[in-house]
């Protein structure tokens, strides 16, 4: 009797587990189909969401007889720059252009300052009122945007801010949201760092600026972008607090370029190249803060 067969003898064979013996390809096609399921959802996702950006693009480089042939074309046959032309020389571009880069970038400046100082000291500082003061910052998250345009225009009257850079960078220097995204993402950040810096002689000010704001730069380039393409897109505001069309952002000029016959005369390749160079900008700084955007999403609000 072999010693593996004896009574009371330890078996040195290795166990099977269950599911052992079945087929590889059993277990790992599933997870295959699955993922190209997934893949093949998601292109075409993309694809629905991205096909009026790129007809708008596209668009922009045709022809006359190419914007209205029936069916439509896709992509150009003959490429051409005329619309872009025929748009600089009816309306001025490179004034609203640089208008809505100036209002942009300071609304984007501001926005990052102010709500980085905000966001920390509710975040991090001990003080009466705080958690009040951020229920208000709550409470503003949840009042529609519309329902202080009014207010607004009376108050930028009062201080005769109308047709100014002023009054339209000032209503909109910080956000709600801005304050509520900083405040999550640097309540991740350790106290004990900042009370090491505290006994090491190291004021507010300095752990402000040297210690927190280079550890939220994910949450910094979050703010970025969405505020930077909220104050570039934005319309209605500018529309109302400007007369003057020497201060109209490049929306506003391009609205009131389409509306006039007398200077679009119903021209889509103007209109269309008018918006591919609005959609620029905002896809070029979306691009450069991508990975730090993303990571913001990723760890917002985590602690």
């Amino acid at each position: 009797m072999s010693a593996t067969n004896a009574p009371g003898a330890v078996s040195t064979a290795p166990s099977k587990k269950p599911g052992d013996d079945w087929p590889k390809d059993r277990v790992k096609q599933p997870r295959s189909v699955k993922r190209i399921a997934v893949y093949v959802l998601l292109s075409l996702g993309l694809l629905i969401m991205s096909a009026p950006f790129l007809w708008m693009a596209l668009s922009s480089f045709k022809t006359t007889s190419e914007l209205t042939a029936s069916p439509p074309v896709w992509i150009p046959t003959e490429w051409t720059l005329d619309n872009f032309r025929d748009l600089l020389d009816k309306l001025d571009l490179p004034l609203y252009f640089m208008n809505s880069v100036i209002v942009a970038v300071l609304v984007t400046v501001s926005n990052l300052v102010f709500c980085s100082m905000l966001g920390y000291a509710l975040a991090k500082l001990r003080f009466a009122g705080r958690n009040k003061i951020f229920g208000l910052v709550l409470g503003a998250l949840m009042v529609p945007g519309n329902l202080m345009l009014l207010p607004l225009f009376v108050l930028m009257s009062k201080l005769q801010l109308i047709d100014s850079y002023a009054g339209l960078v000032l209503p909109f220097a910080a956000g709600a949201f801005g304050v509520f995204l900083m405040r999550q993402f640097m309540q991740s950040i350790p106290d004990e760092l900042l009370e090491a810096a505290r006994m090491d002689g190291a004021g507010e000010w300095y752990i402000f600026w040297r210690i927190v704001m280079p550890l939220v730069k994910p949450a910094l380039a979050t703010l970025s972008i969405f505020t930077f393409l909220g104050s570039w897109n934005n319309f209605v505001w500018p529309l109302i607090a400007t007369n003057d069309p020497d201060k109209y952002t490049l929306p506003v000029a391009l609205a009131t370029f389409a509306t006039d016959p007398n200077k679009a005369g119903g021209s889509n390749g103007m209109l269309m190249a008018g918006s591919f160079l609005i959609v620029l900008p905002v896809l070029v700084v979306f691009i450069a803060l991508q990975r730090h955007f993303t990571q913001g999403i990723a760890t917002a609000g985590m602690k």
